[in-house]
């Protein structure tokens, strides 16, 4: 849940506020989602965005809000774009950081698939940029599956790959989502549909609870592997974030007080410095993950993690991490 009071009890200023932000991964839900989430709407983001950081876009990333209640159901997630596109529309009118930007759900499986992305395209006013058909699954019950319930497996079915295939020719993007024990499908997943840009959520997922809670070590050696073989796959990029998630096992969220800036580097400095020279920073983007990552942290101590981080970078490089890499990637 989104706890305001407690974030507030760790106070920094922003780091280097000038330097320009395009955030590539947020969510918003108007009304409380399931009995962890509280809104997190437009006004939201907002009091986040609007935090002393200098972010002037940012991109929606599926989570399942707004959905249609009827119809045939693989178009219900239509509805998720038709929510977006009005706070798009607001956001653009009013003083702050710009929607710019729209990824669903599809069932990139399902037959229909091509009919529903045409759906989402009509109804995002020219927003729309590609799709999150998330893959994360686990057989162990305290890590389970993720929101969209998807099969084992789902990255290496034949219609799936065909969906794949059928985005691309879109011109459109397709986010992965997946836990680290299954970056071995992303891999084959670009190999097998190199025309497809592929964006890897939260830096490849290195799980710390469950079956992988205190093999911090173990996991990290295994998600290392997995991240080296995906980052030579020259159609995936990465987003440099997620690292507020509880299911990460940093146990941050346990804490009297959020971590700081410096507190939070101190456990991810170095796997976030690896990702970044995997993939090379014009194949990074560091994102924010609100409201998720505010399990941990405020977004204004995660974007001065960042900052901090990526110093010994050049101007440019850094430029592209901060925003360059996702302006291309989502056409911003």
């Amino acid at each position: 849940m989104l706890k305001r009071t407690w974030l507030a009890a760790t106070h920094e200023d922003a780091l280097e506020p000038e330097l320009e932000i395009v955030d590539p991964h947020h969510h918003l839900w108007p009304e409380p989602l399931g009995r962890r989430w509280p809104q997190y709407d437009l006004a939201d983001l907002r009091v986040d965005t609007g935090a002393g950081h200098n972010v002037v876009a940012t991109v929606f990333i599926d989570c399942m809000a707004s959905y249609r209640t009827e119809g045939p159901e693989e178009f219900r997630c239509v509805g998720e774009t038709e929510f977006v596109a009005t706070r798009c529309a607001e956001s653009e009118t009013t003083p702050g950081a710009k929607i710019a930007a729209i990824v669903s759900h599809a069932s990139l499986r399902h037959p229909n698939a091509r009919a529903v992305l045409e759906a989402h395209v009509a109804a995002a006013g020219g927003r729309f940029r590609g799709v999150r058909d998330a893959g994360a699954w686990d057989d162990d019950p305290a890590i389970g599956r993720t929101h969209t319930n998807p099969p084992p497996g789902l990255y290496g079915l034949p219609e799936f790959r065909d969906g794949l295939r059928t985005l691309a020719g879109m011109g459109l993007t397709f986010e992965a989502w997946q836990y680290h024990a299954q970056l071995g499908e992303v891999r084959d997943l670009a190999r097998a549909v190199p025309e497809a840009t592929i964006i890897l959520n939260h830096i490849g997922a290195p799980l710390g609870v469950g079956r992988y809670e205190g093999h911090w070590d173990e996991v990290h050696a295994q998600w290392r592997a997995g991240m080296t073989e995906v980052a030579a796959c020259p159609n995936v990029v990465v987003k440099v974030g997620g690292i507020g998630m509880s299911r990460y096992g940093a146990k941050f969220e346990t804490w009297e007080k959020p971590p700081t800036s410096d507190e939070l580097l101190a456990v991810w400095g170095d796997p976030l410095r690896f990702v970044i020279d995997g993939f090379g920073p014009d194949r990074c983007m560091f994102e924010s993950n609100f409201p998720v990552d505010s399990e941990s942290c405020s977004y204004t101590v995660l974007w001065n993690a960042f900052k901090k981080v990526s110093s010994g970078y050049t101007a440019a490089e850094r430029a592209a991490m901060f925003s360059g890499t996702a302006r291309r990637v989502y056409r911003i």
